[in-house]
């Protein structure tokens, strides 16, 4: 009987250490602000391979920007500077909340 209830309570904290991974990697990725020290996503500011994620086709992840401010890859900025955070490719010529179409 021991051993039934040992395997259910590890059953169990494995199963809840899952979920917090995975809610942790969710907010994360959506840029809710769980912990991370009043941060947004900025789009648009990233120097080549020094994006924090979120790169466009062809690439995986952080680190993964083929160029300069590339307009679909982000890193995290402190919040409320993103948009006054200079971006040569931006349209307004500042970072961005929403990945956008580099301007020529």
């Amino acid at each position: 009987m021991n051993q039934h209830l040992s395997a259910a309570a590890l059953t169990l904290a494995l199963g809840a250490a899952l979920a917090t991974a995975a809610t942790t990697a969710s907010a994360q990725s959506s840029g809710q602000d769980m912990g991370m020290g009043g941060k947004e996503k900025c789009y648009g500011v990233a120097l080549k391979g020094k994006n924090d994620c979120a790169a466009g086709p062809g690439t995986t992840c952080a680190g993964t920007s083929k160029k300069d401010y590339q307009g679909n890859a982000w890193k995290f900025v402190p919040a409320g500077t993103c948009e006054k955070t200079p971006s040569p490719t931006s349209p307004t010529g500042f970072g961005q909340l929403k990945e956008f179409k580099e301007k020529a």
